[in-house]
């Protein structure tokens, strides 16, 4: 009887998933619609970061800055209190964006509390955007649940996000998640914008130098590749 009564709770349980799983919509990233914003990936605060390794790190932010310029998306450049030890944004990420709106924020820690950053966003006319900064459980996720009660989809690439130890970090992400922000991947982020790699940004060839500047792993599958195909 209680084997009965347990398996009718059970196909209850499943049978109260299934509006859900056949209502889901797949929100896809749109190259026409997505924006990058930059937050306080700044010199000073790279040094807090302990949950990637710094070599790794340093990596995944210029790549993520990289995103923007690759694919051509409006990108937003903000920074907090850079003039103190937080200090300022990688050159490199500035040299990828030298017209991008660059909001250097007096004290808010929040950046969606910046009304030049706010409005900066707002005048974009993108309903996607792309996050990436330091700390993953503060000025991440601050502004990502802003955004997320702006009405934005959000979409925070962890990688490219860093904090004190892992622990945070997870449960930053885990806080996010739980407000309907995305937390993906520089490659997830990539390959969702391109869709086909026919339709890449400047061919095929340019598509898998991008990738494999940034993705050793990667790198290293284009080189294997490209050591056989003339002969194949």
């Amino acid at each position: 009887m209680r084997a009965t009564k347990f398996l009718a709770l059970a196909a209850a349980a499943v049978s109260s998933f299934a509006p859900v799983a056949n209502a889901y919509t797949y929100n896809r990233l749109n190259v026409s619609d997505a924006a990058l914003l930059v937050v306080d990936l700044q010199v000073g605060l790279f040094q807090l970061v302990h949950d990637l390794e710094p070599r790794a790190y340093r990596t995944n932010i210029l790549a993520f800055s990289a995103l923007g310029k690759y694919f051509n998306l409006p990108t937003v450049l903000t920074t907090s209190a850079e003039t103190g030890p937080n200090g300022p944004l990688p050159q490199e990420i500035l040299d990828d964006h030298p017209n991008a709106p660059y909001i250097k924020r007096g004290g808010e820690v929040d950046a969606w509390d910046n009304k030049e950053f706010r409005d900066t966003v707002n005048g974009l006319g993108k309903k996607q955007l792309i996050v990436a900064g330091i700390t993953s459980e503060v000025c991440v996720a601050f502004l990502a649940l802003s955004l997320r009660e702006a009405g934005y989809d959000v979409w925070v690439v962890a990688e490219a996000s860093g904090t004190f130890d892992e622990a945070t970090g997870a449960l930053a992400n885990q806080r996010m998640l739980q407000a309907g922000v995305t937390i993906t991947s520089i490659f997830g982020v990539g390959c969702e914008l391109m869709r086909d790699w026919r339709a890449a940004p400047g061919g095929v060839e340019v598509a898998e130098d991008f990738y494999s500047k940034w993705l050793p792993a990667y790198d290293m599958l284009v080189r294997s590749w490209r050591a056989v195909a003339p002969s194949s």
